[in-house]
């Protein structure tokens, strides 16, 4: 949350945290939280495909950092 309020300080579009937040690995189900908080908010604020992009990113991070782990301590 910190980290996108100091991007919207320094970037000219601002960046929705709610994107941030869905960077987890809980595949699908941190996007469709994300979606629905967004719904709640703005009910004409589609945010699943979007919230999508980053859940996948945080799914092969995740086995990026399993896979480290793995040579190190294996």
């Amino acid at each position: 949350m910190l980290m996108a309020k100091l991007m919207n300080l320094v970037s000219k579009m601002p960046i929705n945290p709610l994107i941030g937040a869905a960077g987890v690995s809980a595949v699908p189900m941190a996007a469709r939280v994300a979606n629905k908080v967004g719904l709640e908010s703005n009910p004409h604020n589609f945010l699943l495909m979007h919230a999508m992009g980053p859940n996948v990113a945080g799914v092969i991070g995740s086995a990026v950092a399993a896979g480290v782990m793995i040579k190190y301590l294996g």
